[in-house]
């Protein structure tokens, strides 16, 4: 398996190039560049796996040569042998359609563990063939971090370095990453939004003479490899509920467009995926693209569900590569307006295609809370803001066929997010046995401002010194 740049300009890779690349030296992200497909037979056979034999087999075609299917067998067992329920991605029933795909049971309760957790292990054998070490950066909205930490810490050839807005992420999300003492980990409050986050990160990357020097890898889903460990949940919740025999639909709340895009990878790997609904935030640039055509930047506001405050949705490059029939000067010169204008513009043949699968949905804070009430007076479900913000768009927006069940992306532990939860039943969740110590931690970090030569500084520093 080969992966090309959505820009078209950088030199195909093999996954284990693509893993400890990143971002492609043209800008733009890497796909496989053909999509591996199952047959209905195929997709039979794997009912009823455990999860981790289900995510091997799915994520090895993408491995190729790269990886044995025994070695890769082996590191998703280890990778979910922690989480604390046994069937990993659980599914619960909200009402006669819709479902909860639960993807927080593992070490950080959020959705990004399900790929962290084995990102880190395949960074470990990567590097430990060849010999080398590397310096990963990341941008956090509020879980990527400190799933990645989790993942990376204590690993002897890696240093870590993550960027997260100051005073925009829960308390409970800082403290996750913050607490975490190891050498190889230093933290950056930056002060700005996840936008200023990511766009350092994308330009440490573009700064060719300092990516060299620090041999930086990425752990956000600019990174191939977290996408794709990111598709088994989904095969598994859709064959659970009568796939490839019965269409599903999924409702996701994304911000950065990388979890939904793992939806629609297993849509294009052969399984009925009839519709992918968008939950968004009042930082809705996505469900404005699908209402309008109007990828236009705004300003990020801060809301009850801080994942998603975000305004660049790195990851829609990927699907607009496709959209656009590959074509990666097209691509480029599409995202180069966007940067330079603020607008995408997207045409309108590839926006009416976009449609005709991803339908997106809106809530503000106050119905945010509305809908946490509902789910625990209804349902005695208990949500956080974000998989609250995905049970009212697939109320919202599911297919006309009530035979179609709903799954929606339960992506975080409501115990991440206490003050909300709080606010909408008068109840505060109380955080797992192992975390419940949480606010007594010492916490170590640095506050920096969104500029490029200070952020690199520190990240030489940090690596430097290990």
């Amino acid at each position: 398996m080969q992966y090309l740049s959505t820009r078209g300009e950088a030199a195909p890779r093999d996954f284990e190039g693509v893993l400890l690349a990143g971002l492609a030296e043209d800008g733009g992200l890497f796909l496989p560049e053909s999509w591996p497909s199952l047959s209905a037979a195929e997709w039979r056979g794997l009912r009823g796996l455990p999860y981790a034999e289900l995510a091997a087999r799915l994520i090895h075609p993408f491995a190729g040569e790269s990886l044995s299917f025994e070695t890769l067998r082996r590191m998703t067992g280890e990778a979910y042998a922690g989480f604390g329920h046994p069937a990993i991605a659980p599914l619960v029933q909200l009402d006669a359609r819709c479902f909860a795909l639960e993807l927080f049971h593992g070490p950080t309760l959020a959705f990004k563990d399900m790929a962290m957790q084995l990102l880190g292990r395949l960074f470990d054998h990567a590097l430990a063939q060849r010999g080398e070490r590397i310096t990963i950066v990341g941008a956090t909205s509020g879980d990527t971090g400190s799933a990645a930490i989790e993942a990376c810490r204590d690993r002897s050839a890696i240093d870590l370095v993550m960027l997260h807005p100051e005073g925009r992420t829960s308390e409970v999300q800082r403290r996750q990453m913050t607490t975490v003492l190891s050498p190889n980990v230093a933290n950056l409050a930056i002060q700005g939004s996840f936008d200023d986050c990511q766009d350092l990160v994308k330009a440490m990357f573009n700064d060719a003479p300092f990516r060299l020097e620090m041999r930086l890898a990425a752990v956000n889903s600019i990174n191939w490899a977290r996408v794709a460990a990111q598709i088994p949940y989904y095969a598994h919740a859709a064959l659970a509920l009568g796939a490839p025999d019965r269409p599903v639909a999924f409702s996701v709340p994304t911000g950065n467009f990388g979890n939904v895009l793992a939806a629609w990878a297993v849509r294009q790997m052969g399984l009925p995926v009839e519709r992918l609904i968008i939950g968004a935030n009042r930082n809705n640039i996505l469900a404005r693209f699908l209402a309008s055509n109007d990828m236009s930047m705004r300003p990020v506001e801060p809301s009850l569900s801080p994942s998603m405050d975000i305004q660049v949705s790195s990851n829609f490059e990927r699907l607009l590569f496709e959209l656009l029939g590959r074509d990666g000067a097209a691509t480029a010169a599409v995202m180069g307006r966007f940067r330079a204008e603020g607008r995408m513009p997207v045409p309108d043949a590839a926006w009416r295609e976009a449609t005709g699968l991803f339908h997106g949905f809106t809530l503000d804070d106050a119905g945010t809370l509305g809908e946490i009430r509902h789910l625990w007076q209804a349902a005695g479900y208990l949500a956080d803001p974000h998989t609250a913000i995905g049970t009212a768009a697939a109320r919202a927006l599911a297919p006309e066929d009530r035979s179609i069940p709903v799954v929606v992306a339960a992506t975080a532990h409501p115990a991440k997010f206490p003050d909300a939860v709080e606010a909408a039943i008068g109840l505060r969740p109380p955080l797992p046995p192992r975390l419940a110590d949480l606010y007594e931690r010492e916490e170590r970090y640095s506050i920096a401002t969104p500029d490029l030569g200070t952020v690199e500084a520190l990240v030489r520093s940090h690596a430097r010194r290990n």
